[in-house]
Parts: C-alpha cells; structure tokens; sequence
C-alpha cells in the first residue's frame, strides 16, 4: 500500500506534492544530511514525487560510514589484545578496514560481542571483572552523551575493566566543511532530525549566515521531508538563506542542553577523521585527561599504520553529495550489501544500501 494511502495527514502529503511542482524552480540539489533521511527517501519513493528540477543526494550522517579507514582498522588492533572483550554497535562488525574486518577476527577467535547500548558494555565489564572491556565509540552528539554517561558511571563504580575508543564525531564542523569545499554544490541542508534534537536549531545559524546556505530540520515522515524540501525551494525562490524547523514537535533553539554538559564533561574537541572529507578542525571527540582510566587509546597501544579506502571504493564521494550511490562503477556488481567494499553498504543507515534495496534496477 502506498505511504500516502496510511499517513495520518494524505491531504497535506498531496497539497505539498502539488505546491512543489508548481514552482517555477532553477535546478536544485538539496543534501539530506542524515542517514535515516535517506533510508526513508529511498523507501518511500519521495524522489518520484519531486519536481525533476530538483535533486535529493546523501551527506555525512551515516555514523558508521564517516568512520574512517584508520579507525576501523584502530578498532581491528585492539580486538586482538589478548584477553580484551570488544563491546560493539552491530553495523560496525562487516565494515571493512585496510586488511580485515571485526567480523573476520571474530571467526578467528576474537571475543567481539555486540550490544545495543552502553549499559550493555557496563555489564559485560561487571560480569567480567578479570578482564578489560572495550567499547568502540562511533556516533555524533545523538548517541555520544550516552557513552559520557557510561564513562562517568564506570569512574564513579571504580570499573577499572571499563574502557572506551572514542572516535565520536561532531556534526556542525562537518556541514561547514563541506559547504565551503568549492568542489561540491549544494543549494540547501535536510538538517538531521535525532541530532538537532540534541544540539538545538540555534548550532546551524553560523552555517547559513557565513555561507548564505538555506537550512531545514526535518523529522522522519515522508510528509516531514516534504515540507522541509519545499521550505528549502522557497528560501532559494525568496533569496533566503536561514535555519527553520519542520520537525517543531521534537526541535528547539537550544536542544538538550543536559545531555550536552553531559557530552562535554566527558570529552573535548579534537580534529576528526572522516572518511572521504580527510581531517576537520575541532570536529572529532576525545576523552578528557580526567578520564583516562577509561580511554582506551592511553590505556593500551592502538597505534597503526596510515590507511587508504579500498581501491575503486566511491563512499567518499556519496558522503560528500558529489554523486549517486548508482553512480559507483562498484555498486551493485563488486560492492553488494553480501560482500560490501565499502561501509556506505554495509551501514542500515547508508546511502548505497538504501539505494539497493529500494532504488536498484531489479532483472
């Protein structure tokens, strides 16, 4: 049944559907930051519905896939300690590194358990006393004020068998590097849902007053999509360029501001790797000194050699909006959700396993 047929609001759905189509509109590429955006694009077919002046493409907001190369192959190391527990989201397991993966290791005997949240991992590092537990870090301000808090629970129980990689990542210094990277065209931001919902609508101000970017945070629904592209054609008809919410219901100005002093008691600004946008100034997280017991990176030695994105891999350049997952001369014939070569395929959240699944010519 279509989407349209089982939303509470269908007349809207079709008043916006209508609207947009009515405009007179310049070609338009418009970047839906986030990955669970994509997914429900993909799903719902909201591409077919849309003016053909204009184009919906994937930014950095798979967690999983802006991990880097390196990171992953950090993880990778520390798995091989003997004796350590891996604690792990379950995306992360078939991502691949420079030589391996989690999942390989796992085969070979490595102790890599999956978990659905940090006191997942608090547990299994109190049910196993005589041995270091390792959570890996990946996520931006969404998920990381749950692993400050597993950080600061661990520091006030004495767990000293309780440690964290952090490779945390920081959504506004990302989305400033990428609109002011003349190698990528953009005309709008689909601001993230789940994030802003953290950080507030008042974080993207400086991002649309300093490059003049219209922004839009939309929730999930299709019908919340929607609007949000039809808010960012009419700030470009308008000559606009401001932040607006279409997901008023969940976002405020300011966002959870206790869940942040949280974040930010625990870790502090670092530059940050992403795969396929290289290192960005103050866009990584780092454990803060006071922590250290639980930094995995002081505690053990996690040092590796530089690390290059498989060969013919594009990820990158999906996560900078450059081109369609489609467009990967891998995807879909060397690089399948089966046999993934890049994270982008892999994630439930990336943009080319959402483009198989729900986009991909069928035979």
């Amino acid at each position: 049944m279509n989407w349209l047929d089982t939303y509470r609001d269908p007349e809207r759905a079709a008043r916006l559907v209508i609207a947009l189509k009515g405009m007179e509109l310049p070609t338009l590429r418009f970047m839906e930051v986030c990955g669970t955006h994509t997914v429900a694009i993909c799903r719902h077919g909201l591409r077919d519905l849309l003016p053909p002046a204009i184009t919906l493409s994937s930014g950095p907001g798979c967690p999983v896939c802006v991990t880097a190369t390196v990171e992953i192959d950090r993880f990778i190391k520390a798995a091989t300690i003997p004796g350590v527990i891996i604690a792990t989201f379950g995306d992360l397991l078939r991502v691949p590194g420079s030589i391996s993966s989690l999942q390989k290791i796992r085969g070979q005997g490595a102790d890599i358990r999956m978990v659905y949240s940090t006191l997942d991992a608090l547990a299994i590092a109190r049910q196993n006393p005589d041995r270091q537990v390792i959570f890996l870090g990946v996520g931006f301000e969404t998920t990381t004020p749950t692993v400050a808090a597993a950080i600061l629970t661990a520091a006030e129980e004495g767990l000293r068998n309780f440690s964290v990689i952090s490779a945390h990542k920081l959504m506004p210094p990302a989305l400033t590097a990428l609109v002011g990277d003349p190698e990528i065209r953009v005309d709008g931001l689909i601001c993230p849902g789940h994030v802003s919902i953290m950080i507030g609508a008042r974080s993207y101000q400086p991002l649309a007053e300093q490059y003049k970017i219209p922004c839009v945070i939309a929730g999930f629904e299709p019908v919340d999509i929607l609007q949000a592209v039809a808010m960012l054609a009419r700030q470009v008809t308008s000559g606009e360029a401001k932040v607006e919410v279409a997901y008023q219901r969940a976002v405020t100005a300011d966002g959870n501001c206790q869940a942040m002093a949280i974040m930010h008691r625990v870790f502090e600004p670092v530059n940050g790797e992403w795969r396929g946008l290289a290192t960005i100034p103050d866009s990584g997280l780092a454990i803060r000194a006071e922590f250290a017991a639980h930094d995995a990176e002081k505690r053990f030695d996690l040092t590796v050699a530089e690390a290059h994105d498989p060969a013919g891999c594009a990820c990158g350049d999906v996560l900078k909006s450059i081109i369609l997952p489609s467009e990967c001369r891998l995807f879909g014939t060397a690089c399948r959700p089966e046999r993934p070569i890049g994270p982008c395929m892999v994630s439930g959240e990336g943009a080319c396993g959402a483009y198989y699944k729900y986009i991909r010519p069928r035979s």
